[in-house]
This record gives C-alpha cells, structure tokens and sequence, in this order.
C-alpha cells in the first residue's frame, strides 16, 4: 500500500525527492494534490511502499541537514 511521505511545494521539488529517493533504493511515487493555483502548478504528494516509510523519511531528512 502507498503512503504519503511528504507534500511538495511544486512538481520540480516533488520530482527532485522522487529522483532522490530512487537513487537510494526507495520505489516512489509523486501525484498532484488538490487543485493547481494560478501562481504555480500546486502541490505535490510523494508516496512509498508503507513498508518504507520510515527509511524513506530518514533519507529525506538526512538530505535537508546536507
């Protein structure tokens, strides 16, 4: 089952999360959520596996100490 990880801010972020989670191993995924703004293309979900969200926060966070 696909859980939702973290929220982007725009699809180049979501994309760029996506990229790296797979360069570590982590099969993800990105959808649109919600309606795009007339500012930007809107927010953007990634999901992984359930069984790897854990790791896949921690690489997350490990990259936003970097």
């Amino acid at each position: 089952m696909w859980t939702v990880i973290y929220i982007a801010k725009n699809k180049a972020q979501a994309d760029k999360l996506k990229n790296l989670l797979c360069t570590e191993g982590i099969l993800a995924n990105t959808r649109q959520a919600g309606v795009a703004s007339v500012v930007g293309d809107g927010l953007y979900e990634i999901l992984v596996l359930e069984s790897e969200a854990d790791e896949a926060h921690a690489i997350l966070c490990q990259h936003a100490i970097k």
